[in-house]
């Protein structure tokens, strides 16, 4: 029911505040939402403050107990606030329970802040070479990371 919010959220972000060449098109999984990664095993969280979505984080499960985190999204007056953190936890929080044991992520250089976040969490940055064989990639990813739960 918050398709058209969440779609619109990521997408201002990608290309009004970052100017990145993506579109729905190249994300079709915003269309699917249950299907692509509920279904599946993984999921999708929002942050809603005052009933508008503000925030997007989503989970999917690959092999080897391994997931792909996707679509960390935080709308930019509500970063840093801890907000982006607590939807990190509730992922992690998902994955320990399900006994995921290793989530990568790719993202692009253009998000510097999205970067020294994930450090700050503790993912640590890996070569391209080093992601699963499953992992779902985007033309824009171009920097990945990974972040070990056990």
């Amino acid at each position: 029911s918050y398709e058209s919010e969440v779609i619109r959220l990521i997408l201002t972000i990608q290309q009004e505040e970052f100017g990145l060449d993506i579109g729905l098109e190249q994300q079709s999984d915003l269309l699917q939402i249950g299907k692509h990664y509920q279904e599946n095993g993984g999921q999708f969280w929002l942050a809603r403050v005052d009933g508008k979505v503000v925030g997007s984080i989503a989970l999917i499960a690959l092999e080897n107990s391994r997931a792909a985190l996707k679509k960390m999204f935080v709308a930019k007056d509500y970063r840093k606030t801890g907000l982006g953190r607590q939807l990190v936890n509730t992922l992690v929080d998902f994955c320990k329970e399900e006994g995921i044991e290793e989530v990568y992520l790719g993202t692009t250089q253009r998000f510097v802040s999205a970067q020294r976040f994930y450090r700050n969490y503790g993912f640590e940055k890996i070569l391209k070479g080093s992601l699963p064989n499953d992992f779902p990639l985007l033309d824009v990813d171009d920097t990945f990371y990974v972040y070990k739960l056990r």
